[in-house]
């Protein structure tokens, strides 16, 4: 049975309309299926910001499909998102010179936006379409040997009630149950080759 890793951010859940339905609907998934889904919550797990990497890799390791659940925050993740692919994503591990680890697996962006829809065009005042801002995810997960499949986006959180909330977790919960038997994977292109040179890299003297 493939494993999923849901790997949640938001920097304050009390205040969350989306991210907290959608970490429930996900709990609720491992709570019956452990072995099928792992749940972590960034900011609960780490508060201090010290990210345990083995534990993390571990993690990411057993997945078939790791989760970038999150809200937009200026057109980026949160804080402790990134620094969580800063520190596990690490050369020699997740990409460059024997870095495989995650090769073969699909990552799944699940993204939140304040603005509405109409905010993400050219005549929006965000004044790009929301594919626009997709590409350092597209890139890292090409990097890393993974297959980076299409986002499942709710915009206008604030503004979103509350049937559309729930149909969103709804069909979120939908998704982590039934992958990988999505109808839209089989058509998607095989990740890109992404070769680190040596020289880019080089091995520093004190691992030399």
């Amino acid at each position: 049975m493939p494993h999923v890793l849901v790997l949640a951010a938001h920097p304050d859940l009390r205040v969350s309309r989306v991210n907290r339905r959608l970490l429930a609907a996900a709990r609720s998934i491992a709570g019956e299926r452990p072995q099928r889904l792992e749940v972590r919550e960034l900011y609960a797990l780490y508060p201090d910001f010290a990210i345990d990497v083995a534990a993390e890799q571990a993690a990411a390791a057993r997945a078939d499909l790791i989760v970038w659940q999150h809200p937009m925050q200026w057109y980026a993740m949160p804080a402790l998102m990134k620094l969580w692919v800063d520190e596990v994503l690490a050369h020699g591990w997740a990409y460059g010179r024997g870095g495989s680890v995650l090769a073969g697996k699909d990552l799944w962006p699940v993204l939140s936006t304040g603005g509405s829809e109409r905010a993400y065009r050219p005549d929006g005042y965000n004044r790009h379409f929301f594919d626009a801002f997709l590409p350092p995810y597209e890139q890292t997960a090409a990097l890393c040997g993974m297959r980076m499949l299409p986002p499942m986006v709710l915009h206008g959180a604030h503004a979103a009630d509350d049937a559309e909330i729930a149909s969103h977790a709804a069909v979120y919960a939908e998704r982590l149950r039934s992958y990988p038997d999505w109808p839209e994977i089989e058509s998607l292109d095989p990740c890109p080759q992404c070769d680190v040179p040596a020289a880019d890299r080089p091995a520093s003297p004190a691992k030399a």
